[in-house]
């Protein structure tokens, strides 16, 4: 007789996402190292394979698919209607595309025009972005807490009219080149969250959206799809199908576990999922010679091959949180799931450490020392975001 584990929300999914920002933290940190094995890093853009650090991205967007109907569940357990849940999706898609926008565009800032450096940008619009989304407790001034958002708001608009990018002689103020990982989760976001929302947790709408959004990558990738300016712009932050069939391959794989757990049947559960993903490898690897697997031209391999990454490592995480009963064991990276975007910004609040002429010897930064230095730099920033959680900063979109 199987063991029956009924939760409104399992352990899993945090503790997932919490690896995974972890992870984030972790290979986002690489660039400061030297002498490291090329495995763990970017695979280049129009190279045929991938590194542990392409892996990353694409597992945050599945979790989140795994998170989108618990959450939309809970908003309707609160009395919201399907026109309060498309508002919020919408709320939350329009910050992710401003921050995203926003950190993207640091990175072609010209020191000298903009009168500041890109470190100083990113702190002060980090900074502006928590007091703007941060859930402020009840005992704070309703009014107080209005009039710091207003003027957070004011001060990320002068931030933007004051920006100058690229090289001197070919200035450009605020512009938008590509939207930025937060853009891309928000736009991910918004299809899969409508998608879902709309079809009453029918799996079999959110089925043929999955298949509709990889055909759309299979298409692009198979080059058969027409080079129009109009449709490049409507699915190129969608990674034309693929990051948004990440999505929504995550919010399937999250309906069928909810029916699976609700019959107390996670064994059979777990052969399932382990089939699914081994066809999904499978299929991946099938699907290489439509470019290759790349992160870079968000290839149908390469998201087929990351969805069963994930879908393995959300067994074997529920395994140990949820069967086991071990979910004290993640317990220090608890943050890294629950604020999540808050432990994604603390970084650029470290990174101004390069503002001064404090600088750690080069042993630290080379090889196994310096894999270390950036393992360690994550769980601090998530020590970081934890500590502010219990000043009373929370980031909720």
């Amino acid at each position: 007789m199987q063991t029956t584990i009924v939760k409104q929300r399992v352990a899993a999914i945090d503790i997932l996402r919490a690896i995974t920002m972890v992870l984030m933290i972790f290979v986002n940190d690489l660039w400061t190292l030297k002498d490291i094995p090329g495995w763990l890093e970017h695979v280049g853009a129009h190279e045929d394979g991938m590194g542990l650090a392409d892996t990353v991205f694409p597992a945050f967007l599945f979790i989140m698919g795994l998170s989108i109907p618990y959450a939309i569940a809970h908003r309707k357990s609160k009395g919201d209607n399907v026109g309060q849940l498309v508002g919020h999706i919408i709320l939350r898609t329009i910050a992710l595309v401003v921050m995203g926008t926003y950190l993207v565009n640091s990175e072609e800032l010209n020191i000298a025009a903009t009168g500041m450096s890109s470190t100083m940008f990113d702190v002060i619009g980090c900074t502006c972005f928590i007091v703007i989304w941060n859930t402020y407790p009840t005992s704070w001034n309703k009014l107080l807490a209005r009039g710091l958002q207003v003027v957070a708001i004011a001060v990320l608009l002068y931030m933007v009219y004051i920006f100058r990018g690229g090289r001197n002689g070919e200035l450009h103020t605020f512009e938008h080149s590509w939207w930025g990982i937060l853009g891309l989760i928000g736009w991910s976001y918004l299809v899969g969250a409508l998608v879902y929302a709309f079809s009453g947790d029918r799996l079999g709408v959110n089925l043929l959206a999955w298949a509709l959004m990889l055909g759309l990558c299979i298409a692009n990738h198979a080059h058969v799809l027409p080079q129009s300016a109009v449709l490049r712009e409507i699915i190129g932050p969608l990674g034309e199908g693929g990051l948004t069939a990440l999505v929504i391959g995550g919010v399937v794989i999250s309906q069928l576990f909810r029916k699976f757990i609700a019959a107390g049947a996670w064994k059979k559960m777990m052969l399932y999922f382990f089939i699914i993903a081994a066809v999904l490898l499978a299929a991946g690897f099938a699907l290489r010679p439509l470019d290759g697997i790349s992160k870079i031209q968000c290839t149908p391999s390469w998201i087929l091959i990351c969805s069963a990454i994930t879908i393995a490592m959300f067994l074997l995480v529920f395994y140990i949180t949820d069967v086991k009963g071990h979910a004290n064991w993640f317990a220090f990276i608890k943050t890294a799931g629950t604020d999540t975007l808050l432990c994604y910004l603390m970084p650029y609040f470290a990174y101004a450490v390069f503002l001064t002429p404090i600088r750690l010897p080069d042993i630290i930064m080379t090889g196994g020392w310096g894999l270390l230095k950036s393992f360690v730099f994550a769980l601090l920033m998530v020590q970081l975001a934890r500590m502010l959680t219990k000043l009373g900063v929370k980031v909720k979109l």
